[in-house]
């Protein structure tokens, strides 16, 4: 077969019905047989799964597929796919590899650096060593590492497909610089998520490795076939606090959970960015419950209405930073009785220079 993607997984899942797609089950070594082929047989890294995470899948089929000229990685609910949502099939695959060396991800734009965000939620002496170890043993990717460190993109989930002679070369490189790191840091004493530290700066490795060779790179949309278990659960439970109007309830869950599961808030995670948009209703209702004695969650405390409420407001705050609000946009932000401390709450999500802010405050605050 000419491409040939490996579908990572640690559950039983619904398989795509195109023969392309292959489940993989990673961490066989560590955990019950699905039924599907495991990354536990011929050369393979399985009980490291814990702090691997999918690259014992990585490794495996860097190490043990021979036959296919393209490989690639997706997982059980993420695939790559058309802008209209189609997972892509062989045809797509060659027609892109054509003209591309690798497909990837679409980057990730955080709003802050990754040494900054990997500092908030993880052991940030990890990702100093892995810079380490590469500025000694790969001097020549050390200032890319160093300059995309301090830069606020990333790729996500591991995912890729390339020629196989690409995708070796690229595990060669990564994987030969994690041996390195395994043996200066010690993760296990860690939780189960935060264990999997070589799965997480692999992501962004990807980005350093794909940059410094001057690959010509094709970043593509990835579909979620099924949102995660986790990110429907926290979206259920905080729908339940905020139509009880209890948004000190709604904090105390939202901050409890996020330190268990720091992913939460990635757009991998959080695909429609509800999660992110109820982080905002809990922060401007309980400013305004404050200062005001009542809040936004006293008119509307549906989930479905509050996305919609305050996606609007972040469409006029954004839509007014680039000089493009209507008449329209003043008008919602009049009639629905949006307040100030809303608005300034909101606006400081966005606006990252003070000017800037001044000037959306000026003429959305004038409007009440």
């Amino acid at each position: 077969m000419a491409v040939t993607i490996f579908t990572m997984t640690h559950k039983k899942f619904d398989e795509p019905s195109d023969p392309i797609y292959i489940p993989l089950q990673v961490g066989r070594a560590c955990g019950e047989d699905l039924g599907y082929p495991g990354d536990n047989a011929g050369d393979n890294i399985s009980a490291k799964n814990c702090y691997y995470g999918e690259l014992t899948g990585v490794y495996w089929v860097w190490k043990n597929v021979k036959t296919s000229d393209y490989v690639g990685i997706c997982h059980y609910r993420r695939y790559f796919c058309t802008e209209e949502g189609r997972i892509f099939s062989e045809k797509d695959y060659i027609s892109i590899l054509k003209d591309y060396d690798i497909i990837t991800s679409k980057m990730l734009k955080l709003n802050f650096s990754y040494f900054d965000g990997y500092d908030g939620d993880y052991n940030i002496f990890d990702l100093i060593t892995t810079g380490e170890v590469i500025r000694r043993k790969y001097p020549e990717y050390y200032d890319n590492f160093e300059r995309l460190v301090h830069s606020n993109g990333t790729y996500f989930a591991n995912m890729m497909v390339a020629k196989k002679e690409i995708y070796d070369e690229y595990c060669e490189w990564l994987f030969s610089i994690f041996e390195e790191v395994e043996k200066l840091i010690d993760p296990s004493g860690y939780d189960d998520y935060h264990k999997r530290v070589f799965g997480f700066i692999s992501e962004f490795l990807l980005m350093v490795w794909v940059q410094t060779k001057g690959l010509k790179v094709y970043e593509c949309k990835v579909g979620m076939t099924t949102e995660k278990h986790e990110t429907k659960q926290m979206k259920d439970t905080l729908a339940e606090f905020f139509l009880k109007k209890d948004i000190a309830g709604a904090k105390e869950y939202f901050l409890k959970t996020l330190e268990k599961r720091p992913d939460v808030l990635m757009e991998a995670s959080d695909i429609t960015g509800e999660l992110k948009v109820s982080m905002q209703v809990v922060a401007v209702c309980e400013l305004e419950q404050s200062e005001l004695g009542t809040s936004i969650i006293d008119r509307i405390n549906k989930f479905d209405e509050l996305m919609i409420f305050f996606n609007r407001l972040n469409d006029i705050i954004n839509a007014c930073r680039m000089g493009t609000h209507k008449e329209e946009d003043l008008r919602f932000i009049r009639e629905a009785q949006v307040s100030d401390i809303a608005i300034e709450a909101s606006a400081r999500l966005f606006c990252t220079e003070k000017a800037e802010l001044e000037a959306v405050l000026k003429v959305l605050q004038s409007v009440n």
